[in-house]
């Protein structure tokens, strides 16, 4: 298959808009569960006011927030696949600039130091593109994540060494999500990250955090660490918007990978209760739109 990029550059358009509009329906059902649980009266409200927040912003074709975060597209290409690499980079720009000058939405990109905002969702390697390969014949599959200012500011990332054992890693998660009380706009998704080199654990920990709710990490010993952390944060009583309660979070997201025998870095990042994404799937037969 040889991947059209008028296809790449409309999908990537319509991805951003998408993911900023349309709560994927694991969220939706995530957050549904939270409100049937909580125990708290004043989350119970909270809680409430979110599930409507997504009601009001499906039905009226609005934002479901007003931060459109910083755009990632991430992509999967499968076997048999012809592609130029910088016309496929172009094309991902384009579409993401057409979503910003055309829908509109409000650019939340700035250059770092001067802050000049282009007013295009687009500058000095953004958005950011990351590019992995699949086993699947004749598929490209892009998935959009607007990540916000509030759950992008709760990054964490700690070099720890193997003395720390496990019980290193969790309490630095824990000690993350304490940190990052409501700013995250919580009920969150915790991704953590452990193992690997330092950018390769932040990178864990952000796969991790927008993987679908349900999903378990494919290492027995990470889908255990999910289980225990996923229980331990939900009884910090930060709760929904950091206002108290049992709805902390979703779930907790673990990823991992081998690292160096004098090395266990771990890494959290975080989506808040919008936890935004959309994905196309582009094949010999068009474009397919979800989540």
């Amino acid at each position: 298959m040889k991947l059209q990029m008028n296809l790449v550059e409309d999908a990537c358009k319509e991805l951003y808009i998408r993911a900023l509009k349309v709560l994927p329906d694991d969220i939706k059902a995530g957050i549904e569960k939270l409100d049937k649980s909580e125990t708290d009266k004043r989350a119970q409200v909270v809680l409430k006011t979110m599930i409507t927040n997504i009601s009001v912003a499906e039905r009226e074709d609005n934002l479901l927030c007003q931060d459109t975060g910083l755009p990632i597209y991430n992509v999967k290409i499968g076997r048999n696949v012809q592609f130029d690499g910088v016309d496929l980079k172009t094309a991902i720009r384009k579409g993401c600039e057409r979503a910003t000058t055309e829908h509109p939405l409000r650019s939340s990109v700035v250059h770092p130091i001067s802050r000049k905002n282009n007013h295009t969702s687009c500058g000095i390697d953004m958005p950011a593109i990351h590019i992995d390969f699949c086993d699947e014949a004749e598929t490209v599959e892009i998935e959009m994540v607007p990540k916000g200012s509030g759950s992008e500011n709760n990054s964490f990332l700690k070099m720890a060494i193997p003395a720390d054992g496990i019980s290193g890693v969790k309490a630095f998660v824990i000690e993350s999500v304490v940190s990052a009380g409501g700013k995250t706009c919580p009920p969150t998704i915790v991704g953590v990250g452990v193992g690997g080199t330092s950018d390769q654990c932040v990178a864990m920990a952000k796969r991790a955090a927008v993987r679908p709710l349900g999903s378990v990490c494919s290492d027995d010993e990470g889908a255990k660490l999910e289980k225990e952390l996923s229980v331990a944060v939900n009884k910090l009583g930060i709760g929904p918007q950091g206002l108290g309660g049992d709805s902390t979070a979703y779930a907790v997201h673990v990823e991992l990978a081998h690292t160096h025998i004098t090395l266990n870095p771990v890494a959290v990042n975080m989506q808040c209760h919008s936890a935004r994404r959309a994905r196309a799937t582009i094949t010999p037969a068009g474009v397919n739109f979800g989540f």
